[in-house]
C-alpha cells in the first residue's frame, strides 16, 4: 500500500469512527453479558523476581465506551497506520526517531531488541552493578546518603522509583534534586552528612544548565564542609562520558547509557543508579523483569488483545471522537503517588506535537493533558468536577491488591472500596429531582489492579505506558522520540542571561522588575 493509499484509508476509517453513534456505558453492559471478560487484560510476570513478589496486573477496560464495532475499526486503523511494521522497527533498532536519525533502544535495557543493543545494555548494567556493589561494600568510604541531581527524565523516573520502593528497604538515604531553585538543593544538604554523601549527577549531554549549576553547588557544599576530594564523591550518569570526565569525574565512576535511549525512557539505564544504590540490584532487576513482561506482551499480542494498543484505542476515541482534552490518573496507593507526574512528561513530551513524522500538519488533536493525584485525597479535591462538571474526563484508576502497610487491614480495605466505588459511581451516576444532586453518569474509567505495588509492578506500569505512548504516536503518525518544543524557552533564557535579544514590552518590563534588565 502506498503512502497516499494509506492516508486515504485512514481518513475513511476516521470518518466511519466519527459516524458511529455513541452508546451509553450501561447500554453496553446490558447488550453484552460477557463484556467484562472481553474487555479485561491480564499481564503476568514470573521470572527474575524476589521471593513473595506480585505476579502480575489486571486491566479492566470495560467501563470505556469501546464496543466490538469500534474495536474492529480501530484495528483496521492500526493496520493502515503500519502499526505492525512500526513495532517491529522499534524492537529491531530501526530509525524510529526520524527527525534525529536514531533508533529508540529502551527495550534493550530489559534484554529485548537488536543483539548489539542488548549486548551493550547488559555490559553497561554489569558495570553499574559492580559500582553499586563496590560502594555498598565501602570502596568510597561510608556512604549513607546520596544526592541525585538531574532534571526531566533524569529526575522524574528516579524520584518515582525511590518513593515507591524505599518505604521498606533503604540501603542508602537518597534525595532527588531537579529544581534550579536553591531551596531544593538546600533541603537535600540539610538532610545529609557531607562526609558520608555521594552525589550522582544525571544528564544525557552533561551540559543541562539546571543540572550542572546544581552539581557545581553540591561540589562547593562538599568542599566548604571539609571534604578533601569533592569530585571523588561523584558518580556521573550520562550519554556523554567524555564531558563528565572533563568536568572532573574519574572515568571509573562514569556510568554511560546509549544515546539512543531518550531521557524520559531512561530510568532502567544508568539513570536508575540512585535507585539501585538505594534498594539494591535485586530490586532493580525485578523492575526490569516486570517491564520485560509487558514488552513481551506488547510485541507478541495482536489487535485488541494487546493491552497497550487497546489503551491507545481508548485514548484516540476520547481525544479525537469525544473531544476530551485531558486524561486523569489516580493512584490509590501511596507508593505510586508520583506516577501522574512521571506520566505527564512521558506522554506530553512524547506526543505533544503539531506535525507528523513526515513534517505535515497533524489532522486532529494529539496527546491529551495528563493530570491526576492520589486516592483518597483527590476525592475531596477534584472529583466534584469528574462527577458533575461539564468536562468529560477519562480516568485511570491504579490500585494494589496487597497493602503496602502493616496497620489494621481496614486501612487498605477502605482504600480499595473507595477506588472501586469511584469507578462505579462515574459510570452509573444517580438521577435526582434536585438538579444540584443529580449525577449524569456515563463517565469512563479504566482500572489497573496490581497484585502488589512492588518493583516488578512499577517496571510493568512504566513499560505499559511507554508502549501506550508509542502506539498512540503510530496511530497519529507522529514521532514520539524527539522534544524540540522544550528548546525555545532554553534559548531565550540564555539570551536574557547574556542581555541579548529583542523582547516584547511585557518581557522587558518583567526583566526590569526582576532585576534582570
Amino acid at each position: 500500500m502506498t503512502g497516499s493509499d494509506s492516508t486515504e484509508r485512514m481518513a475513511a476509517l476516521w470518518a466511519q469512527l466519527r459516524a458511529a453513534p455513541p452508546a451509553r456505558l450501561d447500554q453496553l453492559f446490558a447488550a453484552d453479558r460477557a463484556r467484562v471478560a472481553a474487555m479485561t487484560r491480564r499481564i503476568a510476570w514470573r521470572s527474575g523476581l524476589p521471593e513473595g513478589a506480585g505476579q502480575g496486573m489486571t486491566i479492566d477496560f470495560s467501563k470505556t465506551h469501546l464496543d466490538a464495532r469500534l474495536l474492529d475499526l480501530f484495528e483496521e486503523l492500526a493496520e493502515a497506520a503500519g502499526f505492525g511494521a512500526a513495532r517491529a522497527a522499534l524492537k529491531d533498532g530501526g530509525i524510529v526517531n526520524v527527525t534525529e536519525g536514531r533508533p529508540a533502544t529502551h527495550m534493550a535495557l530489559r534484554g529485548i531488541g537488536a543483539p548489539a543493543a542488548v549486548e551493550e545494555a547488559e555490559a553497561l548494567q554489569r558495570r553499574m552493578a559492580m559500582l553499586v556493589e563496590a560502594i555498598l561494600e565501602g570502596a568510597l568510604g561510608p556512604v549513607r546518603h546520596c544526592i541525585a541531581i538531574g532534571i526531566g527524565g533524569s529526575a522524574l523516573g528516579p524520584a518515582l522509583a525511590l518513593d515507591a520502593l524505599t518505604r521498606d528497604l533503604k540501603l542508602v538515604d537518597t534525595h532527588v534534586v531537579s529544581n534550579i531553585d536553591g531551596l531544593a538543593l538546600e533541603a537535600a544538604f540539610a538532610a545529609c552528612d557531607p562526609h558520608t554523601t555521594l552525589v550522582a549527577v544525571a544528564s544525557k549531554t552533561f551540559t543541562t544548565i539546571e543540572t550542572m549549576t546544581n552539581a557545581a553547588s553540591a561540589m562547593k557544599w562538599l568542599a566548604d564542609s571539609g571534604v578533601a576530594d569533592p569530585y571523588g564523591r561523584v558518580v556521573a550518569l550520562t550519554a556523554a562520558p567524555e564531558k563528565a570526565v572533563a568536568w572532573g569525574v574519574d572515568e571509573t565512576r562514569v556510568l554511560p547509557f546509549p544515546e539512543s535511549v531518550g531521557g524520559r525512557y531512561s530510568l532502567m539505564s544508568s539513570i536508575g543508579f540512585p535507585v539501585a544504590l538505594a534498594v539494591g540490584m535485586e530490586e532493580f532487576s525485578a523492575m526490569l523483569a516486570g517491564a520485560r513482561a509487558v514488552d513481551e506482551h506488547f510485541l507478541s499480542t495482536e489487535g485488541r488483545a494487546n493491552a497497550p494498543l487497546l489503551a491507545a484505542f481508548c485514548d484516540q476515541y476520547y481525544t479525537r471522537l469525544r473531544g476530551c482534552q485531558t486524561r486523569a490518573v489516580f493512584a490509590y496507593d501511596e507508593r505510586l503517588r508520583l506516577l501522574p507526574a512521571y506520566l505527564q512528561q512521558l506522554e506530553m513530551e512524547s506526543n505533544g506535537k503539531q506535525v507528523k513524522a513526515d513534517g505535515s500538519p497533524v489532522d486532529g488533536p494529539t496527546a491529551p493533558i495528563t493530570w491526576g493525584g492520589v486516592g483518597t485525597d483527590a476525592q475531596h479535591a477534584v472529583f466534584q468536577l469528574l462527577h458533575q462538571g461539564t468536562h468529560l474526563v477519562p480516568v485511570d484508576f491504579i490500585a494494589s491488591v496487597a497493602p503496602g502497610d502493616d496497620l489494621d487491614p481496614a486501612h487498605h480495605r477502605i482504600l480499595l472500596m473507595n477506588c472501586l466505588a469511584q469507578g462505579a459511581a462515574l459510570m452509573a451516576g444517580k438521577p435526582s429531582e434536585d438538579p444540584a444532586r443529580a449525577y449524569p453518569g456515563d463517565r469512563p474509567s479504566t482500572t489497573f489492579l496490581l497484585d502488589d505495588a512492588d518493583a516488578a509492578a512499577l517496571g510493568a506500569l512504566i513499560a505499559f505506558h511507554e508502549h501506550r505512548t508509542f502506539a498512540n504516536a503510530v496511530l497519529m503518525g507522529i514521532n514520539p522520540f524527539d522534544q524540540f518544543g522544550v528548546e525555545l524557552g532554553k534559548a531565550i533564557a540564555k539570551q536574557i542571561e547574556k542581555g541579548e535579544g529583542d523582547f516584547d514590552p511585557s518581557t522587558r518590563a518583567l526583566m526590569q522588575a526582576a532585576g534582570l534588565g
